[in-house]
């Protein structure tokens, strides 16, 4: 199935349930899909280039891979930076090193936007991340390999502060 049709499928599907859709990699899909925003990586279009086809409403995000990183994104017009790979991941691409929950609350602690954490997090190390000062977590691997995916992330929004 192409990436818009998988896209537009999608986001009809989480809007029955009052959820939105980021759209990976690619803030033109998410753009023509109506999607709520796009998150980008290192090598995907950069972030001034992305918020001009999304618009100043969309939610636009990046990834990092240092402290330093984190916090100079902060500068680019993004609403959140990911940060990561927090601890080592089964992801066969992704090949560095991981930064640890430290990172995670270094950056939390210098930079202005909110932080996500993502790589190799699972249920049980998810509240130490959280804790350090992560917004969010994004989680691939546990959730996926989980037998009952529904209950597993059920287990993760859990975790979540309540809100009113």
């Amino acid at each position: 199935m192409p990436d818009r049709l998988l896209a537009e499928a999608v986001r009809e599907c989480l809007l029955v349930a009052g959820l939105s859709v980021i759209v990976n990699d690619r803030a033109d899909i998410a753009s023509v899909t109506g999607a709520a925003g796009a998150h980008l990586g290192e090598d995907d279009l950069p972030a001034v280039a992305a918020r001009g086809i999304l618009g100043p409403s969309a939610i636009l995000g990046v990834s990092t891979h240092s402290v330093e990183a984190a916090v100079a994104a902060c500068a680019l017009p993004v609403d959140y930076v990911a940060i990561g790979p927090v601890f080592d991941t089964p992801n066969a691409s992704v090949k560095r090193r991981a930064l640890g929950v430290a990172a995670v609350a270094e950056a939390a602690r210098r930079a202005p936007l909110p932080i996500v954490a993502i790589g190799g997090i699972t249920l049980r190390t998810a509240p130490a991340v959280l804790e350090a000062g992560a917004s969010s977590v994004a989680v691939i691997a546990d959730l996926m390999g989980a037998g009952d995916i529904a209950a597993r992330a059920r287990a993760y929004l859990a975790l979540a502060p309540k809100t009113r």
